[in-house]
């Protein structure tokens, strides 16, 4: 048989499943009475044999694009690198704004202050220049060590256009971890602030690759000097610039293929991981997701999150396509409301730590108004509930009365949110629907994907999911039977989540071994979460793989998971669910929310300052029981519910070392960090019940 036109027939009775719809867009699909389970009804994604040979239907693929995963923007596909996506912005945004800050005077904070396309054009090519001029050669890796801010993007914005690989430096991470990307990637030139120069100067002999220090807001003259015995130049952002420009060097276009950043993960344990991506990953995922998140040149996006996460800085490539305006917060978080004042963003993105917040605050704020205000609050959101789940607009007295004073908490202009990093509960989800009026979208993603996996599709109503697959990957399900997960579990089919495409990194810098574990021989990446398919293709995470602990019995735990459903506590400002296999039930540590306890304990007549609270053992059997009604709510099953729990004030923060940059339980320091309260929780349980936690 000919191999040609077997082939050819596959594809032809793969094409014969599909339909496109009249009814609607022609890039989606509607169900074919013939397609059996290949064609999903309404479907946001469609299945595909993992190999045409085989009959096994476990790959899915967005139905916006099932034939193809996309690799460019579908509008213009000339753009295949970084600097073919900015030189594209300079062109057709010239004269529009694009970065910009709040303007000090006399020690205060004015309004924002912008820098167009053009203008950012210009500075970009004088500092790639002024690298150029100090001998940093095609291919070097340029550290960027300071939180959000123009120049970041200025900088990297010039290491696209001049072949440099741009390496993130977290100013979260300690000087330790700083060395060690410095020296791991042979970082040539360091971008800094005045506030890091002394700290990163006093190690300088232990990272022998730098050769330019630059210094962001110093002046020239306050800098120091080093001996020339130490090979390295240190020099202020405007000196570099005014050297770019007297010295001005043609661009150096990278290659689709060529390395654009190396963005290391922190871990929860032990050297932080390079995570190689090139410009063809980047455009292929900004370009899959362009699909269902359209910007507009008219929108106004607010930088906060930390531009080191691969989260933002899609955000940002995103941005520079459709020409978005970009202002940054001051730096400080407790500012940040302030910030949204100002420059009244039309496009919010955020994380679940500060949606529930915002959550919490507007639910306690309007059960402590009480009367009228809170009946007039509970049926403005209840009617506009209804009108979005019938698909109609609610009427607008609601938001004249209710909604429009909460909307102006994030300036008042904001039409589009979204959410990634962790899951946010699908009530909170709900509720910024419901209050702030636009569109509210999740999405699932990692460093390792060059951001998103899956999101929300715009028009999907039901919540508690991360949407389809990106248009630029494929999502399989494999088997975790140590779990309990497979393909064949019914009602809907679990297992790990892999996955497929151009967004795929290139592999772990100088690490083959911890690249193997991850990518098969087949091109998946195994991401270690577990995942289902819900009706319509739509992609739900419900456990986490490699966090897994058995218990006494042999449970296997998810912590992760737990940790989700208590969030949903009112008292829980965040909380760390410890285990092993020497006990056989759970306990929790739970960061209390400072408000909402006080607020309780006055209503119960108990008195005493916070700490007094925590340690009261009546305050502990309220926030357990709490605790229990959310988990029963949830459906945990018996032995995922925390038998004790210890309160605690401080929060868990990258300051005392109990998260990662990206905000999750950084586990072995934590269990290490509580051990005391950890043994004493399991002494209490054994004294209460002496058989319930031994080890059988």
């Amino acid at each position: 048989m000919d191999s040609t036109s077997a082939a050819r027939r596959r594809i032809n009775a793969i094409h014969s499943h599909l339909v496109t719809s009249s009814r609607s867009s022609p890039l989606l699909l509607s169900s074919n009475p013939t397609a059996g389970e290949f064609c999903l009804d309404n479907g946001y994604s469609v299945v595909l044999p993992e190999k045409l040979s085989t009959g096994k239907w476990n790959v899915y693929r967005s139905a916006r694009s099932p034939f193809k995963l996309v690799s460019r923007f579908p509008d213009h596909p000339d753009i295949a690198t970084l600097h073919d996506n900015f030189e594209h912005a300079v062109h057709d945004f010239r004269d529009y704004k694009y970065l910009g800050t709040r303007v000090r005077v006399d020690g205060t904070v004015g309004d924002y202050k912008w820098m167009t396309y053009g203008e950012v054009g210009t500075a970009r090519t004088a500092l790639g220049s002024g690298l150029v001029h100090h001998g940093i050669t095609t291919g070097s890796s340029v550290g960027i060590y300071f939180i959000n801010r123009p120049e970041w993007l200025i900088v990297d914005q010039a290491c696209a256009s001049y072949s440099y690989v741009s390496v993130p430096l977290y100013d979260t991470l300690g000087p330790d971890a700083v060395k060690f990307i410095v020296n791991h990637a042979n970082v040539q030139a360091i971008f800094c602030v005045a506030e890091t120069l002394n700290s990163l100067l006093s190690g300088l002999s232990e990272m022998p690759s730098v050769r330019l220090v630059v210094v962001v807001g110093g002046l020239n003259e306050s800098l120091p000097s080093l001996p020339p015995s130490a090979g390295v130049k240190v020099v202020s952002y405007s000196v570099l610039l005014n050297q770019g420009r007297s010295n001005p060097q043609p661009f150096c276009p990278p290659k689709p293929d060529d390395v654009a950043t190396l963005c290391y993960t922190s871990g929860t344990t032990g050297t932080p991981k390079g995570v190689v991506l090139t410009h063809a990953n980047l455009i292929a995922n900004v370009a899959g997701s362009s699909f269902s998140v359209k910007f507009f040149s008219s929108d106004i996006y607010i930088s906060y999150l930390p531009l080191a996460h691969i989260y933002e800085r899609a955000n940002q490539i995103l941005a520079v396509y459709f020409g978005v305006a970009v202002g940054f917060y001051q730096g400080d978080n407790m500012k940040l409301l302030d910030d949204l004042a100002a420059l009244r963003p039309t496009v919010f993105s955020s994380v679940p730590r500060l949606y529930n917040r915002i959550y919490d605050g507007i639910t306690n704020a309007v059960k402590t108004s009480g009367g009228l205000k809170e009946r007039l609050f509970n049926a403005a959101y209840n009617a506009k509930k209804q009108a979005l789940l019938n698909g109609k607009s609610a009427s607008p007295i609601w938001d004249r009365l209710v909604f429009n004073k909460i909307k102006d908490r994030l300036g008042g202009r904001v039409r589009f949110m979204t959410s990634g990093a962790s899951p946010l509960s699908p009530e909170v989800l709900e509720f910024l629907k419901i209050c702030f009026g636009g569109r509210v979208s999740e999405g699932y993603g990692m460093t390792e994907t060059s951001c998103v996996i899956s999101g929300m599709d715009e028009g999907d109503n039901l919540t508690g999911h991360v949407g389809s697959p990106n248009p630029a990957c494929e999502v399989k399900l494999v088997d975790v039977p140590e779990m309990n997960y497979t393909s064949a579990d019914e009602p809907h089919p679990r297992g790990e989540i892999c996955v497929r495409g151009p967004i795929i990194f290139r592999g772990y810098y100088k690490d083959e071994v911890q690249t193997r574990e991850v990518i098969d021989e087949d091109g998946w990446l195994h991401t270690g979460d577990i995942g289902l398919w819900l009706p319509g293709g739509r992609l739900k995470i419900i456990d986490r793989k490699k966090n897994i602990f058995k218990l006494a019995q042999g449970e296997y735990i998810a912590p992760e998971k737990i940790e989700n459903v208590y969030a949903k506590c009112r008292f829980v400002g965040q909380c760390f669910i410890y285990g092993d296999s020497f006990n056989s039930s759970l306990v929790a540590v739970v960061s209390v929310d400072p408000d909402v306890l006080k607020s309780w304990a006055a209503s119960e007549g108990i008195k005493g300052d916070l700490r007094e609270l925590c340690n009261n053992p009546r305050v502990k059997a309220a926030v357990l029981s709490d605790m229990d009604a959310v988990g029963r709510e949830s459906q945990l099953r018996g032995f995922e519910f925390a038998k004790a729990v210890t309160l605690v004030l401080e929060p868990f923060t990258l300051e005392n070392g109990l998260l990662t940059p990206t905000f999750k339980i950084k586990r072995p320091q934590a269990k290490e960090y509580f051990a005391e309260a950890i043994t004493n929780m399991y002494k209490e349980l054994a004294a209460s019940d002496p058989t319930a936690n031994k080890a059988l």
